[in-house]
């Protein structure tokens, strides 16, 4: 088994045109006896308009290693928790049972290791007439599989981080913070 205490990533993938299903999930991979472990039980109990449920991929199928889910947002409508326990909880499963069985995840660490995940759903879906909810499943999938990846790999690295310092930031500090 690998030995992995502690490990953070994060990912954005873009929604397509007219959609707002930018997915943005943050990660921790760790050991269910260490940090990790204790703050994914600590999450069993629930939070006011802050669900938090296992991520599964259908009834019965919880995904492995058990992956614990929490929304970002405000949870306000009926209409929001469907797609965040329906479209979107499947595709945080599904990514993590394609990481496992893609190699990422090592196969006999499925059951010493969890993960927490904060989910971004926009609450512009809920409301959306046209939403696509293939897209809603695409952009959670590519981002919680990269997110994983990251994490486990330790991307981007401090060197990456700081030979971008000056010419990369974050995009709402466009005419605020000069590099």
């Amino acid at each position: 088994m690998t030995n992995i205490i502690f490990k953070a990533g994060e990912a954005t993938v873009l929604a397509a045109e007219g959609q707002y299903t930018d997915a943005m999930p943050e990660v921790l991979i760790g050991s269910v006896n260490g940090p990790v472990g204790h703050a994914f039980a600590g999450m069993m109990g629930q939070s006011v308009g802050h669900t938090r449920f296992f991520a599964i991929r259908d009834l019965n199928q919880l995904a492995r290693p058990a992956t614990m889910m929490t929304s970002k947002v405000t949870i306000t409508s009926a209409e929001y928790i469907d797609l965040f326990g329906g479209v979107v909880q499947g595709a945080i499963a599904d990514a993590v049972v394609d990481s496992v069985s893609d190699g990422v995840i090592p196969k006999d660490a499925v059951d010493d290791l969890c993960i927490v995940v904060t989910v971004w759903l926009d609450p512009r879906c809920a409301g959306h007439a046209e939403l696509d909810k293939k897209d809603l499943y695409r952009t959670n999938y590519e981002a919680m599989k990269l997110a994983i990846a990251r994490a486990l790999k330790g991307e981007p690295s401090i060197d990456e981080l700081i030979k971008n310092r000056n010419t990369i930031k974050h995009y709402a500090l466009e005419g605020v913070v000069e590099n």
